[in-house]
């Protein structure tokens, strides 16, 4: 299965994050404890899911300085993105055998192919799980039965009872004291968390609102079904498209943003009001609205305001601000890294004001966040972020099922809402019935809001 993200991002992260591992910050040399990782030694990995971010991610497990890092399974259900991620991976680390050790023995196709690469891994050994979202729990489950400490892309959830299924095990991961990542970079950008520790500190008085923003070209958008593929792999190589899947547009694009605001305030917020709609969907079938506008309130009362648009030709920005009753705060600058992250007196980000600006040029929270996991799997430090993952994803849910139902909808809601996206999703096949069905038109059912006002489709 294959996590594209946005695809032009993707292959720039991963050439970017090439050139930069060798800049990444030194952890000290790693002896790993025979207890604590495979056998051998070596921690070998694991990636299913080979998409660009599942491929940006396993460079960074192999780029972690001084650790003892092996490639030696992968597994998709698109032979075209196995084959690409290989020869990607092949490329940079093929010249290092310590490094990569797949071959066609361990590269797997379909459905099954995720067990059939966590059974090339001991106990101890880290597995990457890059799939469209649906299919994360059902991984995380084989993970844990097999003993495997995890790196999952976000979200790893969308919608409520997937939500609870990964808090519960992520419970399990810790009674087997496995170490867990969850691909929220931004909490592990170095400036990032120098600027949470300026705010609780009150540099910027007390947060009163925050806004972001993410607005780019038409993501998300899919014509009708090809002849030549079945509805289910259509499904999920168009993931984005459609909610069952992935949560859209608005829960792949948008939870950085939600999450790295509710990090810096400090707070989920309880409940979600907003607006949206499709406008130049034009002969794209899939299930995504075009604009978002979400008013998100945390327990104190205070506002976050959310701004998600995917148009052409119109004003992009992507950014993250916090004001405060002292000053201001820039969280996210363009797009998630570089952060620049910078403070300000008063409310006009204005030059001659800045309190304090993170140096540059900063280190890849990409390769941050690899560190800080190897680094708890070979120190035995407790790591789990699934939890704080499935609520950062609900939380982003939340406000889309806000707009997509045109009613307000809280926290609690969301979490106990009984609708499941996928219900069964760990027995889908190439040529089985799919989680949506497409009318006679070949078109799928999208959101009506103020109409069904309790599921999304």
């Amino acid at each position: 299965m294959s996590q594209f993200g946005d695809s032009h991002a993707s292959r720039r992260t991963f050439l970017k994050r090439s050139s930069q591992a060798a800049a990444a910050t030194a952890m000290a040399a790693l002896v790993v404890p025979r207890v604590h990782a495979a056998e051998s030694g070596t921690i070998q990995v694991a990636l299913v899911g080979c998409g660009g971010r599942g491929t940006g991610a396993a460079d960074n497990a192999l780029s972690v300085p001084n650790a003892p890092t092996k490639l030696v399974a992968m597994a998709d259900v698109f032979e075209r993105k196995l084959n690409g991620s290989f020869e990607n991976l092949k490329n940079r680390w093929g010249g290092k055998p310590d490094k990569f050790g797949v071959t066609d023995g361990t590269k797997f196709l379909g459905f099954d192919g995720y067990r059939k690469a966590m059974d090339c891994l001991k106990p101890g050994d880290v597995v990457i799980l890059a799939t469209p979202p649906a299919f994360r729990w059902v991984h995380f489950k084989y993970a844990i039965e097999k003993g495997l400490n995890v790196f999952m892309e976000k979200p790893v959830t969308v919608d409520g009872p997937t939500t609870k299924r990964m808090i519960e095990l992520a419970a399990e991961a810790d009674k087997k004291n496995l170490k867990c990542g969850v691909g929220l970079m931004v909490r592990h950008c170095r400036g990032r968390q120098e600027l949470k520790e300026r705010v609780d500190k009150g540099e910027i008085g007390e947060i009163i609102a925050l806004r972001a923003y993410r607005m780019g070209g038409g993501g998300g958008m899919t014509g009708r079904k090809p002849a030549n593929i079945s509805e289910t792999l259509f499904q999920i190589q168009r993931f984005h498209s459609f909610l069952w899947a992935s949560g859209g547009v608005y829960s792949d694009y948008y939870i950085h943003q939600i999450d790295e605001c509710s990090w810096i305030k400090g707070a989920w917020p309880i409940k979600a009001a907003a607006l949206g709609g499709r406008h130049y969907r034009g002969n794209n079938v899939d299930q995504n609205f075009d604009t978002y506008s979400v008013e998100y309130t945390y327990p104190d009362g205070t506002k976050l305001f959310y701004y998600g648009r995917q148009m052409p030709g119109c004003h992009d920005e992507f950014a993250s601000y916090a004001h405060g009753t002292k000053g201001t705060a820039i969280i996210s600058t363009s797009a998630h890294a570089p952060g620049r992250v910078r403070t300000f007196k008063g409310q006009n980000f204005a030059k001659e004001d800045m309190i304090w600006a993170f140096p540059q040029p900063e280190q890849s929270p990409y390769q941050l966040e690899w560190n800080d996991l190897i680094e708890a799997i070979v120190q035995n430090k407790p790591y789990n972020e699934v939890k704080r993952g499935a609520e950062a994803s609900m939380v982003t849910s939340m406000g889309r099922m806000a707009a997509h139902t045109g009613q307000i909808i809280t926290f609690e809601q969301m979490l106990n809402c009984p609708h499941e996206m996928a219900p069964g999703v760990d027995k889908l096949s190439d040529d089985g019935p799919a989680p949506l069905a497409a009318d006679g038109e070949g078109r799928y059912p999208v959101p009506q809001p103020g109409i069904l006002k309790d599921r999304e489709y």
